[in-house]
């Protein structure tokens, strides 16, 4: 099977590489095991000062990293260079800073004989699976705790981005990681339980979609490991009677656009007060409708293509059969007249429980808009998800959105902003959305054994 960059700009094959036989993944398992066993002895000082060199690396070739996301996964180039890869130097320095304070030994006060304490102790070898929305930061938040920590890593990238697989094993290479301590594989999805099943791979982490994360959470309960599991989403983007609605259609449309809606925790559910509905959802539809295509290397470009013209052509489906159940279309639902992966964004309105597109992810510039009566009737539209990663809460009311936020069933609350990332900032969903949490002091005690160490 090929491995390769398809650009989606331009629907053309730019680089091709071949999956590699088993024997080559066993061989990179062993070289992983090796650089463990040594990494697990360094300093968290040593530690630190990789990931402190690693930052700086991002930062000096940010422009060069951001046009390779764009190339092969359709990325504006100015959001890659402004926000992505600095983000990534940001997650770097955090565990960086705090890592060591992190991983201390923590007393137990209460024990009643002598003295106790729980002790942050690496595992070994954890195995990624990792998404093309964002190809570097979905990365580099899985490696950086994990370096901090002790482990050593193996990751699949996704099939798309094979460049900027490896890009990053070299980026650490080059700030002088150990050999085999952090490895892409270019692997098809057929050879993850060889990776799991191995006795020296403690752990597994993925983000990716619920269709995935099954699969694999599967094979990693079935060989006994460790996982995190990062999925797909519904975000509600809940809009009060009370709100600014000039501000919420502002924050509304980065929260839908960013990155062509192709984000997890994008808001995909705009759930709107009957008082402001009809105001809104008119100033949503002429911003959405104001962005225009063009190349995604060109900071002038309004929105990018989706990741291929088969992910572009799936969405055109969900819209024509959510049209077909009785969903309004409001704006879009067709492609541009350009080559690649193009898609207007679109709005859809009208949806019931009925229609199959009320608890689908949609994973493009795709907005569904709801009208609800009061904050019971938009709290209950929400949580009527088999999702539950992140939500919004746009009011003038910072108690009336806290009340809102705190009925919301998910793994994060955005109030008067749109959901968004920050190394500081646990990760994470409940119901489909999967478990476990990344970034943030959570995400550093994933893969941790949490030793319990007794003193007489």
């Amino acid at each position: 099977m090929a491995i390769r960059t398809l650009n989606p700009y331009t629907n053309q094959i730019e680089q091709q590489f071949d999956t590699w036989q088993d024997a080559q993944v066993v061989e990179r398992i062993d070289t992983a095991q090796a650089a463990f066993k040594a990494w697990r002895a360094t300093s968290h000082q040593e530690r630190a000062a990789l990931l402190s060199r690693v930052a700086l690396l991002l930062e000096e070739r940010a422009e060069h990293y951001a046009a390779l996301m764009t190339t092969e996964m359709g990325k504006l180039h100015s959001q890659g260079v402004a926000l992505e890869i600095p983000l990534c130097a940001q997650i770097c320095r955090y565990y960086a800073e705090h890592g060591e304070r992190f991983l201390a030994a923590e007393p137990i006060e209460e024990v009643t004989i002598g003295r106790a304490e729980i002790q942050n102790h690496p595992l070994g070898v954890i195995y990624g699976v990792m998404p093309w929305n964002f190809p570097f930061y979905q990365v580099i938040r899985f490696i950086a705790p994990n370096v901090m920590v002790g482990n050593s890593v193996v990751f699949k990238h996704a099939s798309n981005v094979p460049q900027c697989a490896e890009a990053i094993s070299e980026l650490f290479e080059d700030a002088g990681a150990p050999k085999g301590l952090i490895q892409h594989l270019f692997v098809a999805s057929s050879q993850s339980e060889l990776i799991i099943a191995d006795k020296r791979v403690q752990g597994v982490s993925l983000t990716g979609s619920e269709k995935a994360g099954a699969s694999v959470a599967a094979l990693a309960g079935k060989h006994l490991k460790k996982v995190v599991m990062e999925l797909g989403g519904n975000d509600p983007f809940i809009v009060l009677a009370d709100a600014d609605v000039d501000k919420a259609v502002e924050l509304a449309a980065i929260a839908k656009m960013f990155n062509s809606g192709q984000v997890c925790i994008s808001a995909k559910r705009f759930i709107v007060a009957d008082e402001v509905y009809d105001e809104f959802i008119e100033k949503f539809a002429a911003a959405l409708g104001s962005l225009k295509a063009g190349d995604p290397m060109d900071p002038q470009t309004g929105y990018a293509p989706v990741v291929s013209v088969q992910e572009r052509d799936y969405l055109l489906a969900q819209i024509q059969h959510a049209v077909e159940q009785g969903a309004s279309l409001i704006l879009g639902g067709e492609s541009e007249a350009l080559e690649g992966a193009w898609l207007k964004p679109t709005i859809l309105a009208d949806v019931t429980p009925q229609m199959d597109v009320f608890d689908e992810e949609l994973f493009g510039p795709i907005a569904v808009v709801y009208r609800v009566g009061s904050d019971e009737d938009a709290i209950e539209l929400a949580n009527n998800s088999s999702y539950g990663l992140s939500s919004a809460v746009i009011s003038e009311s910072i108690d009336r959105a806290t009340a809102v936020a705190a009925a919301l069933e998910c793994g994060a609350s955005f109030i008067n902003t749109f959901s968004m990332s920050e190394a500081c900032l646990p990760f994470g969903g409940i119901k489909n959305s999967g478990f476990g949490r990344e970034l943030g002091r959570l995400g550093l005690d994933e893969f941790v054994n949490k030793k319990l160490v007794r003193f007489a």
